[in-house]
């Protein structure tokens, strides 16, 4: 298994050619998210973002009891007003790395998915948890808000009355209530987050990357809009594939009843 790592904290693998593994590996603090584990994490998704090959990323923790448990309030706890100031947009550079990557992505969660490490769940595509996840958003019960984009990322997920009371109360939400509440869209035995979301990963990548691409980019940008302008930004998708090597390829590959060779252009 190819392996690249990123900082201390972050590494990409490689299951085949063509998904990613994208690990959160700090487990001495249960993946808690310092300046350098964001920066890293920002690192790791622009090299991901520019990889072609990849056609489905999996988020993923090595710690056995925790997905992320969020910023690393000991580092906070010592930052001058400036130096927390200076860490924001190192923060958010992590937090938007992760939500604009261009392929499908899959959270697997396990454990602890707390403020921060909820939120770069929530900025996959998907999230995978098993039964012992607990997710949450609990920023104002520290004096602050949802800064990795829960405020906006949640309700776009479960409607803003109820992500206003998930946020408003800092609650912790285990894994049984949290599937029922839309909080993570496939529920697993313990342990098997991770091969259920590497399983998921390699059926999704049997597709056309061109075409999973287009309509991760559709889905994204009409998500809000109105109908009509949703259906102009799902035409304009459209148009960007419906001359690519990739549609003449899938056409053929079914015409002929065998599997698709994808181009990829």
């Amino acid at each position: 298994m190819d392996e690249q790592r990123y900082g201390e904290w972050v590494a990409v693998r490689r299951h085949g050619a063509h998904v990613a593994e994208l690990v959160l590996d700090r487990p001495k603090a249960m993946n808690a998210v310092s300046t350098a584990m964001a920066r890293s994490l920002a690192e790791a998704c622009q090299a991901l973002s520019a990889d072609r090959s990849a056609r489905v990323a999996v988020v993923t923790s090595t710690h056995e009891r925790s997905f992320c448990v969020g910023a690393d309030l000991k580092e906070r706890n010592s930052f001058t007003d400036a130096e927390l100031l200076r860490q924001r947009p190192v923060t958010r550079a992590a937090y938007t790395g992760v939500l604009e990557l261009p392929m499908p992505t899959i959270a697997a969660v396990h454990g602890f998915a707390l403020g921060g490490g909820f939120e770069i769940a929530l900025s996959c595509d998907l999230i995978v948890a098993d039964r012992t996840a607990v997710v949450g958003l609990p920023e104002v019960s520290v004096g602050v808000i949802p800064g990795g984009g829960g405020t906006q990322l949640l309700p776009r997920r479960v409607g803003v009355a109820r992500a206003a009371e998930l946020v408003f109360s800092a609650r912790r939400v285990a894994a049984a209530e949290a599937r029922e509440l839309g909080l993570v869209d496939v529920l697993v035995d313990e342990g098997a987050d991770t091969g259920e979301a590497l399983a998921l990963a390699g059926r999704i990548a049997a597709n056309s990357p061109v075409g999973l691409r287009a309509a991760k980019r559709a889905m994204r940008l009409g998500h809000g809009l109105d109908l009509r302008a949703g259906l102009e930004v799902e035409d304009a998708a459209w148009r960007s594939v419906a001359f690519s090597g990739d549609r003449a390829e899938g056409v053929a590959a079914f015409n002929e009843k065998r599997t698709p060779d994808w181009p990829g252009e």
